[in-house]
């Protein structure tokens, strides 16, 4: 089952101006910013697209030092780039989620960025 929902992009992989996946995040109840998981691979157009949406961080990251994995188990440490995100990014999910409160599957992207005001 899939869901529609919020989230913010707190990383990219590949660089901030040619994205090919973004990791995102919502804020807890304390309002840090909490991974829940990361974007199928983005197309060329949707990576262009964001392209000019996400900067670098101002200041201190909520996932400064923190190691994202591609997948589940051993599997090899995704290189990311943090950005600051001023916005939400619509994306669909897999309800499904670990012990974590992270969800299990990649997202799909399905609406444009909205930076918040």
């Amino acid at each position: 089952m899939r869901a529609t929902t919020e989230a913010i992009v707190g990383a990219v992989t590949g660089s901030a101006t040619a994205p090919r996946t973004v990791l995102l995040g919502r804020y807890d109840a304390t309002g840090r910013l909490q991974y829940t998981g990361r974007s199928t691979t983005l197309s060329q157009a949707v990576g262009r697209a964001l392209a000019d949406v996400p900067t670098p961080p101002m200041g201190g990251h909520p996932w400064q030092g923190r190691r994202f994995s591609a997948g589940w188990g051993p599997q090899r440490t995704l290189e990311v780039v943090l950005v600051e995100f001023e916005g939400v990014l619509e994306v669909a999910v897999d309800v499904a989620r670990d012990s974590a409160g992270r969800w299990r599957h990649p997202s799909d992207r399905t609406a444009s960025a909205r930076t918040s005001t």
